[in-house]
């Protein structure tokens, strides 16, 4: 049966025995597994874990095994974006996140199923087919990072990368009950992660537990010089982790809470901030009144970098090509053979909101309104240490339930988007279930504040049992 394990209960466990028998002892649960959550295992992971054995427990993750999402760069590694137009591809480098986990002794089990190029709520847009979330394998396990949040959830992983670009790791981390964070935007290098939209997006770490998170951000965040977003910034995340709250000032947003938000959820998150009241935080209402067009304002944004972004892949370089009597045919027939339902809409799409005539009608005035949503943030924040709320309006839907409906599921981003146009650092973590299914309560901050935010998770870890609750088939 598989484990539930922390990262020092890994390390304990490598103590006992070795890396390389806890690593062998992943690929074996891995290899087992029905709930399709890899879409490939690293062939090199044994060496690496006797590499690690050799070091005497040397770096932060020496020997830990590590799951990594499929659009980040690894060498000698298959990564495909879940995407056909990407079969076969192997990057001839690493990504910035991947080098500095490699700098610690982190061993790499493989790359983790997603929604297609990034794009989606349900990781059913994937070339290799849908994740099973393990708390019920008839749901969702969120996306688009669903393949990372569903091995740790299910105990193939006891820590993952994701990417975040309007709630690729929050969602999916609310959905199979882990905790998933979303970091400042430039406070982790996106050197080696396959762009959707760059103005968005940033890679986080998904883990049972929140001093894993601190852990993972200790050894993939600070400066990289490669990436012109990067902040120079010197942070110890784990420094962070403190069972006290007396005296944080929460601001809980009504439209957080709005139509269409699930009873149980409602409930569980305020239980939660409840929880926080009796531990000496005090909450207040605040308004985030251009919330309800962050959703549209995010969806052009993202749609019109993913236009331009996605033009790379047409058959020349990478991947399949569909052959035609000159390049445009060439590259129209590998398109729309090799890009699935989803990435087509959002590339025409956002090719529509570019053009000529339109680009001041929608592009220019979705970023007029990220302006303003990003004042709405520095506005309420100013008065607040963090924000709460749901991190997503519903428990996990079933499989096939929204796929149908591509509004129904840009909809259910609603809670998650507004984070990602401003920029600010939040995470979810478990407080409590709705039907049986995980609920995630996310906690938002200040621009490069995620020790408020870590602290306020820890604090609410340590004293409840959230984070406890497994599914099933997992111990």
């Amino acid at each position: 049966m598989a484990e539930w394990l922390s990262i020092s209960d890994v390390k304990k466990k490598i103590s006992e025995t070795s890396a390389e028998e806890v690593t062998a002892a992943y690929l074996e649960t891995i290899a087992k597994s029905s709930i399709n959550g890899y879409t490939c295992t690293y062939d090199g992971a044994i060496e690496m874990a006797k590499e690690a054995d050799k070091g005497e427990g040397e770096g932060l993750l020496a020997g830990v095994p590590i799951a990594i999402k499929d659009n980040i760069s690894t060498k000698g590694l298959s990564t495909t974006c879940s995407s056909k137009i990407l079969e076969g591809y192997v990057p001839p480098y690493d990504a910035h996140v991947i080098e500095r986990l490699k700098a610690e002794g982190a061993v790499i089990l493989g790359k983790t199923n997603m929604d297609e190029f990034a794009m989606g709520t349900s990781t059913e847009s994937s070339c290799y087919g849908v994740t099973l979330n393990p708390w019920d394998t008839e749901r969702v396990p969120g996306g688009s990072s669903g393949g990372s949040a569903a091995v740790v959830a299910a105990g193939e992983a006891p820590i993952s990368l994701g990417s975040d670009t309007g709630g690729s790791v929050r969602c999916p981390a609310a959905f199979c009950g882990v905790v998933g964070l979303k970091p400042t935007y430039g406070a982790v290098s996106r050197f080696g992660l396959i762009s959707y939209a760059n103005s968005l997006e940033q890679i986080g770490p998904m883990a049972t537990c929140v001093e894993d998170i601190a852990t993972v951000m200790d050894v993939i965040g600070g400066h990289d010089p490669r990436d012109s977003t990067s902040i120079d910034r010197e942070v110890n995340y784990r420094d962070a982790l403190v069972d006290d709250v007396k005296g944080l000032k929460i601001g809980v947003p009504d439209e957080y809470f709005g139509e269409g938000v699930d009873e149980g959820v409602e409930k569980a998150v305020w239980d939660a901030i409840g929880k926080y009241e009796e531990m000496g935080a005090t909450w207040e209402k605040v308004s985030m009144p251009h919330t309800k067009y962050a959703l549209a304002a995010y969806y052009t944004i993202a749609m019109s970098e993913a236009s331009s972004n996605l033009a790379r892949f047409d058959g020349t370089r990478y991947g399949p090509r569909h052959d035609g009597e000159n390049w445009h045919v060439m590259a129209s027939r590998t398109r729309a053979e090799c890009f699935g339902k989803e990435v087509q809409r959002r590339v025409l799409l956002g090719t529509y909101a570019l053009s000529a005539g339109y680009q001041d009608k929608y592009y220019l005035k979705a970023l007029k309104v990220r302006t303003l949503v990003k004042q709405d943030f520095e506005k309420a924040l100013s008065n607040v240490d963090v924000l709460m709320g749901p991190t997503m309006p519903m428990p996990a839907f079933k499989i096939g339930e929204k796929v149908e409906d591509p509004l129904s599921l840009y909809l259910s981003d609603v809670n998650t988007v507004p984070m990602n146009l401003s920029g600010v650092p939040c995470i979810s973590v478990p407080c409590g279930l709705s039907d049986g299914l995980p609920v995630g309560l996310q906690i938002i901050g200040k621009q490069y504040d995620e020790a408020t935010i870590m602290r306020a998770a820890y604090a609410f870890e340590q004293n409840t049992d959230h984070n406890k609750a497994r599914p099933a088939e997992v111990i």
